[in-house]
């Protein structure tokens, strides 16, 4: 499986912008996909994640209420909406897909395809 992530760019403090990830390759309908950040000299963090099915979300503490996960199985795509967006959520985000269980659904070792990072810059 091939992701491509893409949709980020500079935007102000309190807006919005969407991330995509598209696939190719595989039967991406059976992984479940998530969403990671890692800003310079830190840990690749957890921000989201969404089973095949779409029925079971997971979100970090930090961006709950504020981002949305959702996919497309026929376009091979999953989204991630960014609501009220600060400054601290500036960084490069990646989407991976894997087969976690449920216990292990925010570590990066659970996901076994990664796209190459899309930039999101917010402003103050």
């Amino acid at each position: 499986v091939q992701l491509q992530a893409s949709g980020g760019g500079l935007v102000q403090a309190g807006g919005s912008l969407r991330l995509s990830c598209a696939a190719s390759g595989g039967t991406f309908s059976q992984y479940t996909v998530g969403w990671f950040r890692q800003a310079p000299g830190k840990e690749r963090e957890f921000v989201a994640a969404i089973r095949w099915s779409g029925g079971n979300l997971y979100y970090a503490d930090s961006v709950k209420g504020r981002f949305t996960i959702s996919r497309d199985n026929v376009k091979n795509t999953v989204y991630l909406q960014m609501n009220s967006l600060k400054p601290e959520d500036t960084t490069v985000y990646y989407c991976a897909a894997g087969r976690p269980i449920s216990s292990t659904m925010m570590r990066r070792e659970s996901y076994v395809y990664w796209g190459q990072g899309t930039l999101v810059t917010v402003s103050s």
